[in-house]
């Protein structure tokens, strides 16, 4: 059971930007439910986190809800990013909520980002490489 447990404790964090592209209410009740691990019984800790995760999965992610994953996640580069970077990745953010670019534009800065600066939280999410790049998905090829 301690192995399942600190699954749970190593892949919410890894999905947290993915699951608050769905939902971030849900995701934050995740986290408080993950935090408490240790306090619940694994069973029931394990029971409502599926529950949870399954609401999540139901709903869509919608441009502005990946806006905000956006806007999260430049936050970490507040220190990093100069005035004119911030404001250039807050334009192509802009631009993906109106649907004048596909959702691999804002996420191809925001990896560069991650790998020259490499901020921990940021370089283990899973949203920022949901899928094999051999698959192409986000490229639409």
């Amino acid at each position: 059971m301690f192995a399942m447990m600190a699954a749970l404790i190593e892949f919410h964090p890894r999905h947290k930007l993915l699951l608050m592209s769905h939902s971030i209410e849900l995701a934050r009740q995740m986290g408080k439910l993950v935090a408490q691990a240790g306090l619940l019984p694994a069973v029931e800790l394990f029971d409502q986190y599926q529950q949870l995760l399954m609401k999540v999965a139901r709903l869509a992610a919608t441009p502005a809800k990946h806006v905000n994953v956006f806007q999260h996640a430049l936050g970490y580069f507040k220190h990093q990013l100069c005035a004119d970077e911030k404001q250039k990745m807050l334009e192509l953010f802009d631009q993906y909520r109106l649907g004048v670019m596909p959702l691999s534009v804002p996420i191809s800065p925001l990896n560069h980002y991650v790998r020259k600066y490499r901020p921990a939280y940021l370089d283990e999410q899973v949203y920022l490489h949901p899928h094999p790049v051999k698959l192409h998905l986000r490229t639409g090829l």
